[in-house]
């Protein structure tokens, strides 16, 4: 896949710039450089997966990986600095880098760190794809729906459900048939791990009916025009 060979490099040292790309091209994999961190924080949003290259000399290096880190985009990101002191590595790996790289880097220590970087990202995007195919899938329910579902994830009977929702249990084995089969599940086991994926959490007691909208009136679900989508290409 395209994105695996994609790494940003984010130094505001032209010559490691072009240093770093060279290293990169020799090992299969394409480097878009960036001269900082904040040219690239307010670019993130439009580029395709990759990962992060980031240089922590700058003044702002730490504050940079910080905020990479809080976007939860998922890329691997491996922190460089020409200055190898245990306090900057400690720090960078307990914000989140995947790996501290001693600046100069060559090409054979940068290919070394990469491949479990390539594996993360993968790792990753395949996480976002299962959140937001579960996502999707949650919301073709109906607020209804989400209530009942609510409650049998948190394994409540049919019974227990009818009696906390005042209605039937009848309505309730209905409502469950067509949860399962809009969610493509074969049991309210497999939902539950569908709805966890997507994020739901699961064992909130559900919403008793005075609080359900009147007839006539719509009432959109948590999910409802919410779509987990990768970043933009």
């Amino acid at each position: 896949m395209s994105h695996q060979r994609t790494v940003y490099v984010v130094d505001n040292d032209l010559e490691t710039r072009r240093s770093l790309t060279i290293n990169l091209a020799s090992i299969g994999a394409e480097a878009w450089p960036f001269g900082g961190g904040d040219e690239f924080l307010e670019i993130l949003g439009h580029l395709m997966p990759g990962c992060v290259l980031l240089d922590l000399d700058c003044d702002d290096g730490l504050q940079i990986l910080a905020a990479l880190v809080q976007r939860e985009t998922g890329w691997p990101i491996l922190a460089m600095s020409a200055t190898p002191r245990v306090d900057i590595a400690v720090a960078a790996m307990k914000l989140g880098a995947l790996d501290f790289l001693e600046k100069p880097v060559d090409a054979t220590k940068l290919a070394a760190a990469l491949v479990p970087a390539w594996t993360a990202l993968e790792a990753s995007l395949e996480r976002g794809e299962a959140r937001r195919i579960a996502q999707d899938r949650l919301a073709r329910l109906t607020a209804r729906e989400l209530d009942i579902s609510l409650a049998l994830f948190g394994g409540r009977s049919n019974k227990t459900v009818a009696h906390e929702l005042g209605i039937s249990v009848r309505t309730v084995e209905m409502h469950r048939a067509h949860i399962m089969a809009k969610l493509g599940v074969k049991s309210i086991a497999e939902a539950a791990v569908m709805a966890t994926h997507a994020g739901l959490a699961i064992g909130q007691r559900p919403r008793t009916a005075p609080m359900l909208a009147p007839v006539g009136m719509s009432r959109s679900t948590p999910f409802e025009g919410r779509r987990l989508a990768r970043t933009a290409y």
